[in-house]
């Protein structure tokens, strides 16, 4: 087995971290083990994310393809997205205020937003139960959840204090219920008023982290749909906030945020 050194970029989307691999020049798809050292926080760089860059297959302007720390992909991550954008229009000289990004859950737009923002157009969300939320038991505990797919699928529960749900124990076994056969993100979410909701997350493939992009999308949508609030919500999550708005025009779901260089590297690779 050979060896390779490979250049990487360290960056996150509030504390949600990732490791970009720039291959627009062309290079192989990165396997599960590979993806797995990686996202290793003790052998390999860590993230909760691996993020590889390469050349589009139809049409859009790159491809992104994204590993979970256990080497299962994901269809989309929206905090990786806006990253991914910050790196294309600082490092890869893109000189158009809109991007497309190619993933496995179809194309996405990135938009140029503010000097520190980026908002992405995340598509449009699928209610998989339609406007009802659905009795769940796990481990003794019957909840109330409402299935919600932003190209990846989340379970969204409401709970008037999220700090106090003990979503190491409870988000595995959510995530890994027979009831969602491909596993599911797990959100819980407190309403705080109107425009503001409050957001934890346990994520397939990876565990808590600071941030998820599509499932403060996802519980936005969930929150609105219940009528707890409007069209335009903040998202507080663990790492900061997220601006949310679900587009009566076109069905639509719009998020924007900050993204942040953390540092470039390099390390060795087997392949």
């Amino acid at each position: 087995m050979s060896e390779q050194t490979i250049p990487f970029v360290k960056m996150h989307g509030l504390g949600n971290d990732f490791v970009l691999l720039d291959n627009l020049n062309g290079a192989p798809l990165l396997s599960e083990s590979q993806a797995r050292f990686l996202a290793d926080r003790r052998l390999g760089i860590g993230c909760d994310q691996v993020v590889q860059l390469l050349p589009a297959q139809q049409g859009c302007d790159v491809r992104m393809v994204i590993f979970n720390p256990d080497g299962s992909q994901a269809e989309m991550c929206g905090n990786a997205v806006r990253c991914l954008g910050r790196y294309l229009w600082q490092r890869r000289a893109f000189d158009k205020q809109t991007l497309s990004v190619e993933t496995l859950a179809g194309d996405i737009r990135i938009i140029q937003a503010g000097t520190d923002l980026i908002s992405v157009e995340m598509g449009q969300p699928v209610l998989v139960n339609g406007d009802d939320a659905v009795s769940l038991s796990v481990n003794g505990a019957d909840y109330r959840v409402t299935e919600v797919s932003m190209g990846n699928p989340h379970c969204v529960i409401f709970d008037p204090s999220v700090e106090d749900v003990p979503l190491a124990e409870v988000g595995p076994l959510i995530e890994n219920h027979q009831r969602f056969p491909n596993r599911t993100n797990v959100e819980f979410v407190s309403i705080t008023d109107n425009a503001h909701i409050r957001m934890r997350v346990w994520e397939r493939g990876a565990g808590i982290t600071p941030a998820c992009g599509t499932g403060a999308c996802a519980s936005a949508v969930a929150a609105m749909v219940h009528g707890h609030v409007g069209r335009h919500v903040s998202v507080e999550l663990d790492g900061g906030i997220l601006d949310i708005q679900w587009r009566a025009s076109d069905d639509q779901v719009i998020m924007t945020g900050t993204a942040t260089h953390v540092f470039d590297g390099e390390i060795r690779l087997s392949l």
